[in-house]
């Protein structure tokens, strides 16, 4: 089997043993991402649509790193602190597509790493 690791400099430094990004089988699996600032290594944690603006550009400098954008991406899951944030993150992760949106599910959980509000990952068709 063929497994290419995906990383850029455009997106957080791993903060535990796994890759940013693994390409296999035709699809790109996106490890989740933090609202992290990778040319600073700042959590951006300022409000919640900040937050999740941040996330988003993460996942996004990985997809360009493997030449592909949101409209290739076919699954993401997202993982929230308080599902009362729900309607924050899916406004700010709506403008990232344009259509034909990807399955997804949501769920609250009890943590997150450094304490973040949401967390997300994606599958895309590589």
């Amino acid at each position: 089997m063929d497994k290419q690791i995906i990383y850029t400099k455009k997106a957080p430094e791993p903060i535990g043993p796994y890759s940013q990004a693994v390409k296999a089988l035709g699809l790109l699996f996106i490890s989740g991402q933090i609202a992290i600032q990778p040319s600073t290594n700042e959590l951006i944690t300022k409000d919640i649509k900040t937050e999740t603006e941040q996330v988003m550009n993460n996942l996004k400098a990985i997809l360009t790193k493997s030449g592909l954008g949101f409209e290739h991406v076919i699954k993401t899951t997202i993982f929230l602190k308080d599902m009362s944030l729900f309607a924050s993150v899916n406004e700010v992760y709506g403008k990232f597509f344009n259509a034909d949106f990807p399955a997804r599910e949501t769920v609250e959980v009890k943590g997150l790493p450094k304490d973040v509000n949401v967390e997300i990952s994606m599958i895309a068709l590589a």
